[in-house]
């Protein structure tokens, strides 16, 4: 991913009900959610299709969103329907044919302390351009992966189904670790050593014409990853969500890891062990190609998944 300066850029911003200049979306330096971590994000992606931009599964984001809210206990100042359409009116804002949303709820500077209490609930989003999360040829050749001496949060650690700002230090961690071995991604196992996911994908696993995805305990519940067991599904394919330890990987046919922002990435290797014939294998080939089928309008299944970003 090409290095830029998110600050320094033109364009409007949704903040609290409102499209603000970029450079003048700020918020203070004793904001809450910068000391604690106690905020929910998301990422959206639109894509350019044959009937103009269309976000790819809004409604289940947002849901999203809104759940991961409701865990953290944080009272969302906003409906649903208003932060869909506040997605839609920025999107329009940028004049952008596709990009990459962020929405983030964050609590205000009123008070400092762990009691979090009498504090302002605030919302913004902003979308900009982010074509590719690794290099293009990554979806063809696939990446490398090593499994990270950080475990994926305990059930009871943190609360692993809210998409938690805190929550990604481990990420961070973990696919620094990675990246410092010299590899592209990291594997977390959970906190009883089976497979859990990536510093920010879900993982599946092929073997033998089967397709194997770990439980969701510790893991979020990806909405690219929903995506995938439905085409497998629909594809005919056996998928079975269950415990997978990370020696299985080893010996696998294929990997591929799935998210918002990695959409369908194979993997190539783990822990210095090729996967397969070393790249992308054919079953995920053929999902993949279901995927950019799909997110992009090439495909009339599954209306229910596009809404359109401009009206």
């Amino acid at each position: 991913m090409t290095a830029v300066n998110l600050a320094d850029r033109d364009g409007w911003i949704w903040l609290d009900g409102e499209l603000v200049p970029w450079r003048d979306a700020n918020v203070h330096v004793l904001t809450y959610t910068l000391h604690y971590g106690v905020g929910v994000f998301e990422g959206v992606r639109a894509y350019d299709t044959p009937s103009g931009p269309s976000f790819f599964r809004l409604p289940e984001h947002t849901e999203r969103l809104f759940d991961s809210a409701r865990i953290l206990q944080i009272e969302m100042p906003y409906s649903q329907q208003q932060l869909l359409e506040a997605q839609c009116e920025v999107f329009a804002a940028n004049d952008l044919r596709e990009g990459y949303l962020r929405p983030v709820v964050y609590l205000g500077s009123e008070s400092m302390g762990l009691r979090a209490v009498d504090l302002s609930v605030h919302a913004a989003i902003a979308c900009w351009p982010w074509p590719d999360y690794m290099d293009p040829q990554s979806r063809e050749r696939g990446i490398a992966v090593r499994t990270s001496s950080y475990a994926r949060h305990h059930v009871n650690i943190t609360m692993c189904k809210a998409k938690a700002n805190g929550n990604y230090i481990n990420s961070v961690l973990a696919l620094r670790e990675a990246q410092d071995a010299g590899c592209d991604e990291a594997l977390l196992l959970d906190s009883e050593g089976y497979v859990a996911e990536g510093s920010g994908e879900n993982i599946f696993v092929v073997k033998n014409g089967v397709i194997h995805t770990p439980e969701l305990t510790s893991c979020l519940p990806g909405i690219t990853r929903d995506t995938i067991m439905v085409f497998a599904a629909e594809q005919g394919f056996d998928v079975v969500e269950r415990r997978i330890t990370r020696d299985e990987i080893y010996i696998a046919d294929e990997a591929f890891f799935t998210g918002t922002a990695a959409e369908v990435l194979p993997i190539r290797a783990l822990d210095g062990r090729t996967i397969g014939d070393g790249r992308r294998g054919a079953i995920t080939q053929q999902l993949q190609t279901l995927y950019f089928d799909q997110v992009r309008g090439r495909r009339e299944a599954h209306p229910e998944w596009h809404t359109p970003a401009v009206r």
